[in-house]
């Protein structure tokens, strides 16, 4: 089978092509992918090229297939996983390999490391690994962005899971977040920060009783509002509130009044900067217990910790920024429930706009970049639509379908645009 996509061949050398694929193996899976989301991860490889420690050597005569977030359909399954497998299952990666040799050891990642397996082709073969150490995961829910989004779901889950607190007397710590508690999300109204909010409030276990998130971003703020509203909270026994501590003279002081001066149980950081870290940190309870989420893009920031604090209140400090296989499915079974992450998405495009989106990461704006690999279409901002639809009749039927949905994607909109491919350039 023929299949077209983006391949890495050195650093800051993508180039989209069209190939064969081999015949499909005993121990393999044909799989159709249908969207993929770009990520930063990805634009690191493609700096780096074989620096990289997933990226193999003699990707200049053996490309990789580029893109980790992904999800779409079966097509053929090898004898091998019949069993488990069958065509027409739709299914999301889960990147990582679970200590299965590739073709860089066990660094080995879809979209990293292999020629036929990546989020950036229109049809893939899914190698062995894969499928031997658990990766393929079926997905059941409706649609099929959700699926290539799941890995932000899992990576949120696999932090609220790693906080802890303390059991006086005993060595064991309560993992999880504190039931009832008082939990803030600070720098929390980026895509990482919209999974947290959305995540807590249609957790049906354990949740807080009062839920702060801060951002210096007002046009930002009042987006998530209008996403998950402070009402719908509400509705689920949570005290919601959003709140702009560029505006407040001592963003501490203020953010501790909300909670009695009693601090918080469970503080999630979302952006380095070291005065989020120390504000983070400042308003820690008793016992509370502080979780460095960002990612760590300067090597010389450092930040102050008064450890008085830390020995005397029992504060503490974890560091989590990615989920587990068990993450992911049940990241998976919510999603299949009908729990919505378009929230993070602002830019749709096809496989075209792949190479240049990339490349252009670091200085991107809005949230999640989302690529259907079946059509061509510039990669477009969601509130761009209503303009082009003043000449394109396929995107003016996406502008209603997304105004009638808060302003966001929606599996009605990825339907749309996937039985009016052909139309969307004329």
């Amino acid at each position: 089978m023929d299949t077209k996509a983006v391949r890495l061949y050195g650093k800051k050398d993508l180039r989209l092509e069209e190939f064969e694929l081999p015949p499909v193996g005993e121990n393999e899976i044909l799989a159709k992918v249908i969207c993929t989301s770009l990520c930063m991860s990805s634009y690191k490889a493609v700096k780096q090229g074989t620096d990289h420690m997933r990226v193999p050597d003699g990707i200049t005569l053996h490309p990789v297939i580029i893109g980790h977030e992904f999800g779409g359909e079966l097509l053929e399954v090898g004898s091998k996983w019949t069993g488990k497998y069958k065509a027409g299952d739709k299914f999301a990666i889960y990147p990582g390999l679970n200590h299965h040799a590739g073709p860089v050891g066990l660094q080995s990642v879809p979209g990293f490391s292999y020629p036929y397996m990546g989020g950036g082709a229109t049809y893939v073969i899914l190698s062995n690994e894969v499928m031997e150490s658990g990766c393929l995961m079926s997905y059941g829910g409706p649609g099929y962005y959700p699926a290539s989004l799941s890995k932000y779901l899992s990576r949120l889950i696999g932090a609220i899971h790693t906080n802890y607190h303390t059991i006086p007397g005993s060595p064991v710590h309560q993992m999880g977040i504190a039931q009832g508690g008082k939990m803030a999300i600070l720098a929390g109204v980026d895509f990482m920060g919209l999974t947290a909010i959305n995540y807590m409030l249609h957790r049906e276990d354990r949740k807080p009783s009062l839920l702060v998130v801060t951002d210096i971003d007002q046009d930002r703020l009042d987006r998530a509002a209008k996403l998950y509203s402070v009402e719908y909270a509400a509705s689920k026994n949570i005290e919601l509130k959003y709140i702009n501590t560029a505006i407040l003279q001592d963003p501490v002081l203020y953010l501790m009044e909300m909670t009695g001066n009693k601090g918080y149980d469970d503080v999630f950081v979302f952006e380095y900067l070291a005065s989020v870290v120390e504000q983070a940190y400042g308003i820690l309870g008793l016992d509370g217990c502080l979780n460095f989420f960002a990612g760590v893009l300067n090597a010389d920031i450092k930040t102050q910790m008064n450890f008085h604090n830390g020995h005397d209140v029992s504060k503490h400090v974890v560091n989590a920024r990615g989920g587990n296989i068990d993450d992911m499915k049940e990241g998976l079974e919510l999603l299949s429930r009908g729990f919505d992450p378009a929230g993070l998405v602002t830019h749709i495009g096809g496989l075209n706009a792949v190479i240049d989106a990339i490349l252009d990461l670091p200085n991107a704006t809005g949230g999640k970049k989302l690529i259907y690999n079946h059509i061509e279409m510039p990669l477009t901002p969601i509130e761009k639509f209503k303009e082009l639809g003043k000449n394109n009749a396929v995107y003016c039927m996406l502008a209603e379908v997304c105004a009638q949905n808060n302003g966001v994607w929606s599996v009605e909109a990825e339907e749309l645009l996937l039985a009016n491919a052909t139309a969307l350039n004329y």
